[in-house]
């Protein structure tokens, strides 16, 4: 009996730990930088502070809330401009010094959505918040394809992701690795090859358009 009490107990016990971490919101994720992410150290070396100062980060969530708002089917982007390297090395974090964030609501989101997805990406992405120069809604589209590493964004006609899966002649050096690490916690990532990656809003000093660089990554969040 003093066995299948104690056996009880920790059963108990290990269902409430669960409950406590369950996620409160999950969806999926997508993010292309304007330097590559999956290639070489000679060539990453060859890049810093000289690319990567632009990244675009997509959020689309599958179900869940945020601040006790329900997010079901919405989205949110944040594209960044800095004045040095963006990026992580899992040892070194690059010196990106002060970092210019503009921030895209799902325009189907109410009112109470709106101010939930803000706070969200905010939560999200702290140390890339903090100069947010404007915050406006957009028609937001976004899905992935994991199997087949086809990730495609679209936030009107400011902003833009389309990625497909790396190949063997991708590689260039053959020493190829995944030299930064996503800007954000996020969970399954994995670098795509990136068709291209597209800004060309008014309020971050800077527009782009890439094409054919091993800067993006799918992945999926749950917090």
């Amino acid at each position: 009996m003093k066995i299948l009490k104690s056996a009880l107990a920790v059963a108990v016990a290990a269902t409430l730990v669960s409950a406590s971490q369950a996620a409160q919101i999950t969806g999926e994720y997508l993010e292309a930088r304007t330097c590559n992410v999956y290639t070489g150290p000679c060539f990453a070396n060859a890049e810093m502070s000289l690319t990567g100062k632009e990244a675009l980060m997509a959020w689309k969530v599958d179900k869940g809330t945020w601040n006790d708002v329900k997010l079901d089917g919405l989205g949110a982007a944040l594209i960044l401009h800095a004045q040095g390297t963006l990026g992580y090395d899992g040892t070194f974090p690059m010196q990106a010094g002060k970092i210019k964030a503009h921030l895209m609501v799902d325009e189907k989101a109410t009112k109470e959505q709106r101010e939930a997805l803000v706070a969200f990406v905010k939560d999200s992405a702290k140390d890339l918040t903090k100069n947010i120069v404007k915050i406006e809604t957009v028609p937001f589209s976004m899905t992935n394809d994991h199997i087949e590493h086809i990730g495609v964004f679209k936030a009107g006609g400011l902003a833009e992701i389309k990625t497909r899966k790396l190949k063997s002649t991708d590689c260039v050096c053959t020493n190829e690795t995944v030299f930064y690490q996503p800007l954000t916690k996020v969970q399954n990532a994995s670098p795509a090859y990136s068709l291209k990656l597209s800004y060309q809003g008014n309020d971050l000093g800077t527009k782009f358009t890439n094409r054919g660089i091993r800067s993006s990554f799918l992945a999926t969040f749950r917090k």
